[in-house]
């Protein structure tokens, strides 16, 4: 209607030669699509130049999760978290560290901690799979079981059922709470009075 508008205004073909009546309708017709199209384009390519693109970690910090994942593995988890926490010294941009230390506090028994550490690998990378699962486990040994089947869930929703992240947090939540372990200072002995 606009274009129409414009064509009634009083350009006709005798005001400007060789150009016909409705040419620039015909014009506007033919190129606003690929205009369109064009510019969709640029604006994609240039959302994609402020998307994060992770860093390459830091060398020392490989060896150090390296090493702490061979203590995990051998059962030291204070060795383990140590070379953890320096990794994360040397490279605290990498998630993966976080995941590392949620994973040595689960083995330490502190799932509370645990949680804490794959929440905030999860506020850097929202769909990191291993803190999605880590949390979900650890959440199923501390008896949240209807969190974890959340988590599990969006493991799901993820990567599907038969990804590594799935059945391990499904076999988590199959398994229950983890027993309650009690210090010797929680369970102090009522003294006995004997007659001699």
């Amino acid at each position: 209607m606009i274009i129409d508008g414009v064509m009634q205004s009083g350009h006709t073909q005798s005001d400007s030669p060789g150009v016909q009546p409705g040419s620039f309708r015909d014009i506007l017709m033919r190129y606003t699509p690929a205009a369109l199209a064009l510019s969709l384009v640029l604006a994609v390519t240039g959302s994609m130049g402020q998307a994060k693109v992770a860093d390459p970690i830091d060398p020392r910090a490989t060896e150090l999760l390296a090493s702490g994942r061979a203590a995990l593995a051998r059962g030291d988890v204070t060795g383990a978290t140590d070379a953890f926490e320096a990794a994360l010294t040397v490279d605290p941009g990498y998630t993966g560290t976080l995941v590392a230390l949620g994973d040595a506090a689960r083995k330490a028994g502190m799932q509370g901690k645990a949680i804490h550490y794959y929440r905030v690998a999860l506020e850097r990378d929202p769909n990191d799979l291993e803190a999605i699962g880590g949390e979900g486990g650890a959440m199923a040994e501390k008896g949240a079981l209807e969190k974890a089947r959340g988590n599990l869930a969006r493991l799901e929703g993820l990567c599907g059922k038969g990804c590594p992240e799935s059945r391990t947090l499904a076999d988590a939540i199959a398994k229950g709470p983890a027993p309650k372990v009690v210090s010797a200072e929680a369970v102090k002995p009522e003294p006995v009075v004997q007659a001699n």
